[in-house]
């Protein structure tokens, strides 16, 4: 498939005649613009006529497919692996900019106002706004080469607390059943781990009033962060 653009960089229908494209190249009356996909420009006045194309978007956190059909046929499909080191990358530099406090000053008041969400209205975190900015990205690349007329974005909802009952064999949650979670009644999440666990050590069992209980995580936060499965109390 070879992707055309007319004289003022307007995208056209694109061709599947590549022996009609190498000749243009070939009497100048074309240059190549993109290798990869391969799109042309034409140097002369050609007509604009373009028919309807349109772009349907399978968006995800993991894999985004791209697709821009016209009634007949697909002239466009991509898969997509959007960044997921983010969340590592924030990490890191989290921690040695704590370290670099620590050593650098004595002391530092805590400075709990200054947050970026607090700042901006409508702010994202950086791992959430990356994904949606590829996927803009992506459209737009789309769109100077290809007459795009519509686009199309799939979008799913998953109900977890209902997955959760149903894979536990619970009664699946109605109304107000999904204030009333795991967590409910309990004042943060480390009470409810001792809770669980019956203020137990899982390593030893020791369960001893005089002995004072931690919650640790089972992987690293940055690998399985602080959901309450990812958390055990130890001695």
């Amino acid at each position: 498939m070879v992707y055309v653009l007319d004289i003022d960089g307007q995208p056209l229908m694109p061709t599947t005649r590549h022996g009609k494209a190498r000749r243009l190249l070939n009497s100048h009356l074309a240059k190549v613009v993109k290798r990869c996909p391969f799109t042309i420009q034409l140097l002369y006045q050609s007509t604009k006529e373009t028919q309807p194309v349109s772009l349907g978007v399978d968006a995800g956190s993991k894999h985004i497919g791209m697709a821009a059909t016209t009634e007949k046929k697909v002239v466009y499909q991509e898969e997509l692996f959007p960044r997921n080191d983010v969340v590592k990358l924030l990490s890191a530099r989290r921690t040695l900019r704590r370290t670099r406090r620590n050593r650098k000053t004595r002391y530092r008041k805590p400075r709990f106002n200054n947050r970026v969400h607090s700042k901006h209205k409508g702010w994202l975190a950086p791992s959430v706004e990356v994904k949606i900015q590829e996927h803009i990205t992506t459209i737009k690349r789309i769109c100077q080469i290809l007459p795009i007329s519509e686009i199309q974005v799939e979008t799913a909802e998953f109900d977890l607390q209902r997955l959760k009952a149903m894979k536990e064999g619970k009664p699946l949650p109605v109304g107000t059943d999904y204030q009333l979670g795991e967590q409910y009644d309990f004042y943060n999440t480390r009470q409810y781990v001792l809770h669980r666990d019956g203020y137990t050590c899982q390593c030893c069992g020791t369960h001893d009033n005089n002995i004072k209980l931690h919650m640790h995580h089972i992987e690293s936060r940055q690998t399985g962060g602080d959901a309450p499965n990812n958390l055990i109390t130890l001695c």
